[in-house]
């Protein structure tokens, strides 16, 4: 959520960083908005106050035993407080226009942020390991999956559909073993507190990180059965009384019209509505919202390994096959909440953590920054880890590692409490994965294959397995 007082100060660089991401210049439009809530707030503060001043001049009046003045100042105050309603009606929407035009501007890039449309701009930061050479074809992880036996999409879809998976055995315990080597990690060694966070959270929650409204489409949202009816009847109720007002003021061909005109979406809060969480960072990062947090709190780190559930909207056609894509998958993820003097520091802290394990699982990976095209809604700047999977002869997103900035603060109203002159500032938040589970078990099991098949088990890995050295049939 931007500033808008920043906008009004500084349209041009306002209007250059969304020129920079490749959207239109917004600034004069916004201020425009602006100009409106803010007419509209003092022709309400002008009228309750003028109400405010007729209230006293009629006790001054009566004093005087000015009846006519009084009974001027009475009809004045009854008129002034007729109009209130329609003025706060009017501040309302004027402000709800604003809030809802800023809430649909991603947020402005870092200076050092590449230039450029899409991930072919992207720019390589630095590598680790190399490729490795194997003395046959190496296969990709759902090929080795199935020749197991360990890996079933087919039941899966009869259970769940498109998108989903069943591992078993070696496999299962592989995928368990991994977060909870990352958590260990991360906890043990990296200075993050674990958290078990819901997996389910409320519309304010995912408008404060950023899914809503913008990206609602690539979210699982669930009701109650009984709520569900309760809406389906309520929205019915009203569409019919609607098509019964048209009918009786304007015609029948009206009302027909009224019914075959497209539907027109409406993004509302509803208090009786859940998300199933895109990643862990929407339930982490929201730790701190509407809450003014002390400065020696600061940085405040933060992990936890959760299942993840996406939508996939506009995935159609897009790895159809094996685990890359999936609407339900683990992850471990990563989430800073500092002040902004320390944001930046962290954010290269937060991406070489997430490095870390894959340093220590022995994967070979390229860390690329993002360019503006590229970049996700509320980043200001983000690395992406990517690793090499053989199988696919290609590098393929493991890990994010995002700087947001106030951007996210704003939205969920988090702050904290300097310790000099105990001023409050809105928090900088940074997320990333520390790292997706899913993925990494695709990256182990296509690095560490051999030709007959079997999957030989990282060291680091061979503890939490039991002292299992090889997945086979």
């Amino acid at each position: 959520m931007h500033d808008i007082r920043f906008i009004r100060e500084h349209p041009d660089i306002f209007d250059r960083a969304l020129q920079r991401r490749g959207l239109p210049a917004e600034s004069k439009r916004l201020i425009a908005m602006d100009e409106e809530r803010r007419k509209k707030i003092l022709e309400l503060e002008t009228a309750q106050a003028r109400r405010n001043a007729a209230s006293k001049e009629i006790g001054e009046a009566k004093k005087s035993k000015s009846e006519k003045k009084a009974a001027e100042l009475m009809a004045e105050v009854a008129a002034l407080k007729d109009s209130v309603p329609a003025l706060e009606a009017g501040e309302k929407t004027a402000s709800k226009k604003l809030d809802d035009a800023l809430a649909q501007i991603p947020n402005m890039p870092l200076d050092d942020v590449p230039d450029g449309k899409d991930a072919g701009d992207n720019v390589e930061h630095h590598r680790f390991g190399a490729k490795r050479d194997y003395a046959f074809t190496p296969k990709q992880h759902f090929e080795l999956g199935e020749a197991l036996g360990q890996m079933d999409f087919e039941i899966a879809a009869k259970l769940s559909g498109a998108r989903f998976v069943v591992l078993k055995s070696g496999l299962a315990r592989l995928e368990r073993a991994l977060a909870q080597f990352m958590l260990d990690v991360h906890t043990s060694e990296h200075g993050y507190t674990e958290v078990a966070p819901p997996l389910l959270v409320l519309d304010g929650v995912m408008f404060g990180t950023g899914q809503l409204w913008k990206f609602c489409d690539d979210q699982f949202a669930t009701f109650t059965d009984e709520f569900r009816w309760k809406m389906l009847e309520d929205y019915g109720r009203s569409a019919m009384r609607k098509v019964l007002e048209i009918a009786e003021e304007d015609g029948i061909e009206a009302a027909k019209k009224e019914v075959e005109a497209p539907f027109i979406r409406q993004n509302a809060f509803i208090p009786e509505r859940h998300w199933l969480i895109p990643t862990a960072e929407v339930p982490l990062t929201n730790l701190v919202r509407e809450s003014i947090v002390d400065e020696a709190q600061l940085p405040m780190r933060l992990t936890a390994g959760t299942p993840c559930f996406r939508a996939e909207a506009g995935a159609a056609g897009k790895d159809t096959r094996g685990m890359i894509r999936q609407h339900q998958f683990n992850k471990v993820e990563l989430v800073s909440i500092t002040t902004p003097e320390q944001s930046r520091d962290e954010h290269e802290r937060m991406l070489s953590c997430a490095e870390e394990v894959l340093r220590r699982l022995d994967l070979h990976y390229r860390v690329v920054t993002l360019c503006t095209g590229d970049m996700g809604f509320a980043a200001q700047k983000t690395y992406d880890i990517e690793v090499w999977l053989p199988g696919q002869n290609m590098y393929r997103e493991i890990s994010s590692c995002s700087i947001c900035g106030e951007f996210q603060a704003r939205r969920m109203n988090a702050r904290y409490r300097s310790k000099g002159d105990r001023n409050v500032r809105h928090v900088h938040t940074l997320n990333g994965s520390g790292v997706a589970v899913g993925r990494a078990l695709i990256a182990v099991m296509e690095t560490y294959q051999d030709a007959d098949g079997s999957i030989a088990v990282p060291p680091v890995l061979q503890g939490y397995m039991g002292g299992m050295k090889k997945i086979e049939r």
